[in-house]
């Protein structure tokens, strides 16, 4: 028999190649993370250097107005804070019930890979789409009138399927032994989705309830297809309220900057203020997600 041995010559001139290969995707991935990273810092510089100046008490606490100098954005604040507090449990109750359902207790078939396979794509509609639905069904046909209940259940219908996908992946990702063990000690299937596999689930479903609220927190183009005005309203002081919000203050304060430039360093403040926001409604949701991870 003849002994066949690799050609040292060819496994080199292969490893070479490899290594090229991985050296240029390498490069080529750290170069579009570089891309992204300088971009973002050079946004946030010019807005922080535009915008830091403008923030002070009187513009945090003060009404809108005519005058730049004198307008604040308490109103589109308190806006915004009233609509979290629609979006979050609609999007949460109605988001995470649905992943429960189609996950746990549908029947597999066609018909529930067609509803899941549908509410993956609602994830990449258009979010102007979103606002003719709301201004359609909630402001028209329900007669709620562009108040922050319609605003809210418009922006929760937008970022439901990213709560449902993600809910369904977390859903999937929890170790089947752990529901076997549950049945196994004569708990029921609503006990063992309660105690066991929601609690084991809870970090992912928070991971894209992060995303979603993070969405639409900056979420534009719906608010205005609903006639939410950025005008010299009364604070809001409930879901029935007219309002405005910090996306759309930061829209209108840009068109008008064309007329009057004071309007550009205002708008610039007022995302400031709304990156602070987020930062702080994600930080308190990361805190719970990671206080779960620790315990399950």
């Amino acid at each position: 028999m003849t002994t066949k041995y690799m050609d040292a010559e060819l496994v080199g001139k292969r490893m070479s190649s490899r290594v090229r290969k991985n050296t240029g995707w390498k490069g080529l991935f750290f170069a579009s993370t570089l891309f992204g990273l300088v971009v973002l810092a050079v946004l946030l510089i010019r807005i922080f250097t535009q915008g830091i100046e403008y923030i002070n008490i009187d513009f945090l606490m003060n009404h809108l107005s005519t005058d730049a100098s004198r307008a604040g954005i308490m109103g589109a604040i308190l806006g915004t804070a009233w609509l979290m507090v629609v979006v979050i449990p609609v999007t949460m109750v109605i988001g995470v019930g649905t992943a429960i359902y189609l996950e746990l207790y549908a029947k597999k078939g066609k018909l529930q890979s067609f509803i899941a396979t549908n509410i993956s794509n609602l994830a990449g509609v258009p979010s102007i789409v979103y606002g003719l639905l709301g201004l359609t069904l909630f402001v028209r046909a329900l007669e709620f009138g562009n108040v922050i209940l319609a605003g809210g259940l418009t922006l929760a219908l937008l970022v439901l399927p990213i709560v449902i996908v993600a809910a369904q992946e977390a859903l999937r990702a929890v170790p089947g032994n752990l529901s076997e063990a549950s049945y196994g000690m004569g708990a029921t299937k609503w006990q063992t989705v309660r105690r066991i596999i929601l609690p084991a689930a809870l970090p992912g479903i928070l991971t894209g309830a992060i995303l979603a609220l993070s969405r639409a927190i900056g979420e534009t183009a719906p608010l205005t297809v609903l006639g939410i005005p950025a005008l010299l309203i009364p604070f809001p002081e409930g879901i029935f309220d007219t309002f405005t919000a910090l996306p759309m203050q930061i829209y209108y304060w840009t068109i008008d900057a064309s007329l009057v430039a004071e309007y550009a360093n205002l708008a610039a403040a007022t995302i400031i203020v709304l990156l602070v926001l987020l930062f702080l409604l994600n930080s308190i949701a990361i805190l719970i997600r990671n206080k779960f991870q620790q315990r399950y």
